[in-house]
């Protein structure tokens, strides 16, 4: 019981930095008018393998309503990153083993650096694709619609990568 209280304290603290950091700094990147780091889809890939999905699903749509409120992107956020909760466990599972603990967590350390790599780009994608659809809602500019979705993908899969290399030590 005190293992699961000193979790959510862990989620509640990452939920809060990274809503601060994205509506706060990341907001305001725009590189080449279709590169915004999203970074904020790396909480959702944070949570371990066995965590109820219920609560993956209502800590997704928290944090996604969250950076709507502070970003004038009104059910946005919360439509794409309660989706990907929802698929969040069924990714995780295509990169664990089957005889890997219940207690898991999503780590380049513990996936490898190739596996979490692959991961990282499917969420974000996952995400981005979504994100950037809802936003337009319509595929007249399907261009600028596909480098929206490029840019920030890799942007976010990047600065992603390097937080994990960073808590890997």
């Amino acid at each position: 019981m005190q293992g699961m209280k000193i979790e959510v304290v862990r989620h509640l603290f990452t939920f809060i930095i990274l809503c601060l950091v994205q509506v706060l700094v990341l907001n305001h990147i725009n590189i080449l008018g279709c590169a915004t780091p999203l970074l904020y889809v790396y909480f959702i890939m944070l949570f371990r393998r066995g965590y109820p999905k219920w609560a993956v699903l209502a800590w997704s749509f928290a944090i996604g309503l969250c950076v709507d409120v502070f970003s004038n992107t009104p059910g946005v956020g919360a439509a794409s990153a309660t989706l990907l909760g929802l698929l969040q466990p069924y990714l995780l599972g295509l990169f664990t083993q089957r005889d890997s603990p219940d207690d898991m967590k999503p780590t380049m350390k513990e996936f490898g650096t190739t596996r979490y790599v692959y991961y990282t780009v499917i969420c974000v994608v996952v995400f981005n694709l979504v994100f950037f659809s809802i936003e337009s809602f319509s595929f007249f500019n399907w261009l600028q619609w596909a480098k929206n979705i490029g840019g920030s993908s890799a942007l976010t899969a990047i600065l992603i990568i390097v937080i994990e290399n960073f808590r890997k030590r």
